[in-house]
């Protein structure tokens, strides 16, 4: 509806004007009428008109005076008064809702103004119910969501129509892939309910760690957690908080070992990959079923460079090496061939970067730096796209630790290659479980030798057989 506005259009200017000239068009009606009459009656001559005219707007005047003064306190009582009164109280809503509030009104006001009053009281009371609700539904819906995804995914989403469209945008993200070594063997032999505890409380320690760092958790999938930096809104140092942040994850697993070891808990570890390049961040699916998630060979990449990190590592792409403006601490560059890729697979380990003043390091665990020496037959299978090869390959231990296996075999094992090792037989009166491990490097045994000396570091091994191993170190050292 359009209203035309003016310079005075309000109550008090329009009811007291309005008064003002009703009354004065009667008033000379009168005169004009009464001239007429005397003149035409009375045959009177001009000078008496004149004076009679006189004395009639002079009384006139008086009583235009009395009626505009008298009505006008009248309405302004009765009418104007009560109007303006819900007409500010109306304003002042508009600046702060909050101030809205029941409107007294004398008792001889109008009905149909007190009407006004009531219904208008009604109605804000309806809204601010509404509103509450709303508020209390959007509050809850921000919760629970944020609960399954980012809380900022979630407020792009219910922010506009566009954000529940499907489709993506395409983004320079930073991807951080984080995966536990050897929990699946480790909840075949403990109660389910134990396990999902201790993965809660490992999900909940790393998933506080990336919110702070500003990173959004796209999935969690079992043990392995897909963290994203940059989407969906970029910021510049999107590798470097990346970093920092799996730094600091490595260093609180160290700390929460600590707490679950003493609880009779095996320690865990944790292998994480990062990689930095363009994906496509969106809504994707169906209309019946999507999700926010980050789709192309970014993702991938972060995948198989995680794959290739052992327990308390971090391992960075070329591309998040190249990103990176802030002082980093790396060993140099590995290379690997990965099934289905064009070109080699570039990654560093990390061990510490510089962020705003501040050195963030992983915290090496002390180590005795002494392995155990002790032959021990055995045979190894390696894994492949967590397939287990069908062919062992026999070998022999020559040196360990709780940690690290140096083993000798006559077929070559490949660096960064996953495998199951079985010891051949019982070792007083105790019998070792499967071992699984990740080989780290790789060496001649010696001069005119065929065998290979590979060092493996385990990624999954009973408690008991680490207990037994610790032993016997104790008594060597003894």
């Amino acid at each position: 509806m359009f209203i035309k506005k003016s310079k005075n259009n309000g109550v008090r200017e329009i009811l007291t004007m309005g008064v003002f000239w009703r009354i004065l068009f009667i008033e000379a009606v009168l005169l004009v009428y009464s001239l007429v009459y005397r003149w035409l009656a009375e045959d009177a001559g001009p000078a008496d008109l004149f004076w009679y005219a006189v004395r009639i707007m002079v009384l006139v005047g008086i009583i235009i005076v009395f009626m505009v003064v008298s009505l006008k306190q009248f309405l302004a009582q009765k009418i104007i008064n009560p109007l303006e009164h819900i007409a500010f109280a109306n304003k002042a809503i508009e600046k702060d809702f909050s101030t809205a509030g029941s409107i007294t009104l004398p008792a001889d006001t109008p009905d149909e103004i007190k009407t006004i009053v009531t219904t208008r009281d009604e109605m804000l009371t309806n809204i601010m119910q509404v509103s509450d609700e709303r508020l209390k539904l959007v509050n809850f819906i921000k919760e629970t969501f944020g609960q399954y995804l980012s809380k900022k995914v979630v407020e792009e989403i219910l922010s506009s129509t566009r954000g529940r469209q499907i489709g993506g945008t395409r983004k320079t993200v930073t991807i951080l892939m984080a995966d536990l070594r050897g929990f699946t063997s480790l909840s075949e032999s403990r109660d389910p309910e134990q396990m999902v505890q201790l993965l809660n409380r490992y999900l909940e320690k790393m998933s506080a760690i990336i919110l702070r760092y500003d990173g959004i958790i796209d999935e969690i999938i079992g043990d392995a957690i897909l963290a994203v930096f940059g989407a969906p809104e970029p910021h510049e140092n999107d590798p470097e908080r990346a970093i920092a942040c799996a730094l600091e994850m490595q260093n609180r697993l160290v700390r929460l070992n600590e707490e679950i070891t003493a609880e009779g808990y095996p320690a865990l570890e944790m292998g994480i990959g990062i990689n930095t390049g363009s994906v496509i961040v969106g809504n994707i699916g169906s209309k019946l079923r999507m999700k926010y998630g980050i789709v192309g060979d970014t993702v991938n990449r972060a995948a198989r460079i995680e794959s290739n990190s052992i327990g308390g590592q971090v391992l960075i792409g070329e591309s998040t090496c190249k990103a990176v403006h802030a002082p980093l601490q790396t060993d140099p560059p590995k290379t690997m061939m990965m099934k289905g890729m064009k070109n080699p697979l570039v990654f560093y380990p990390v061990y510490a970067i510089e962020m705003d003043g501040k050195k963030i390091a992983l915290d090496v665990p002390a180590t005795s730096g002494t392995l155990l020496d002790i032959q021990i037959p055995l045979q190894l299978w390696v894994i492949q796209d967590k397939k287990l090869g069908t062919i062992p390959i026999a070998g022999t231990t020559v040196s360990m630790d709780e940690n690290k296996i140096h083993i000798q075999t006559t077929t070559p094992v490949a660096p960064l290659t996953d495998v199951k090792l079985n010891f051949s037989f019982c070792l007083e009166a105790h019998c070792f479980d499967d071992i699984y491990a990740k080989c780290i490097a790789v060496e001649p045994a010696g001069p005119g030798r065929d065998s290979r000396l590979c060092e493996l570091h385990i990624t999954a091994m009973a408690e008991k057989d680490r207990a037994v191993i610790r032993q016997w170190m104790a008594e060597v050292a003894a």
